[in-house]
């Protein structure tokens, strides 16, 4: 995959955009936000855990949360999205917005690692 953006040295201009969330049990876990889309009236979040060390980012199981910007009068919340059909839909555009800017082939991620 090679990378298209952003233009100059990432390693010196990337900041990464960080967002904490409490768990229900009220645990703190650290998500970077990888891409923001509106989506059918609804605002959503792609979002992977954060692994701060360069070394351990290498070796770290590579996960992609998607979630939705949900407000209850004057509150926000964050809730992942778990409706396969909602899902699929999410899955798609983020898919499109990010094969954009990284050379991404479905057929790749469909067929998954090559021995």
């Amino acid at each position: 995959m090679s990378e298209k953006y952003p233009p100059g040295n990432p390693a010196e201009e990337y900041e990464p955009d960080l967002l904490t969330l409490e768990d229900e049990a009220g645990q703190e876990h650290v998500f970077e936000v990888i891409d923001a889309a509106d989506i059918d009236g609804e605002r959503y979040l792609a979002v992977a855990p954060y692994v701060s060390d360069p070394q351990e980012r290498l070796s770290a199981e590579a996960t992609l949360l998607f979630m939705r910007v949900v407000r209850e009068e004057e509150e926000e919340y964050l809730d992942i999205v778990e409706d396969e059909e909602e899902l699929s839909s999410v899955l798609e555009v983020f898919f499109n917005r990010l094969s954009e800017i990284y050379d991404i082939d479905i057929e790749d991620l469909e067929q998954g690692p090559k021995d």
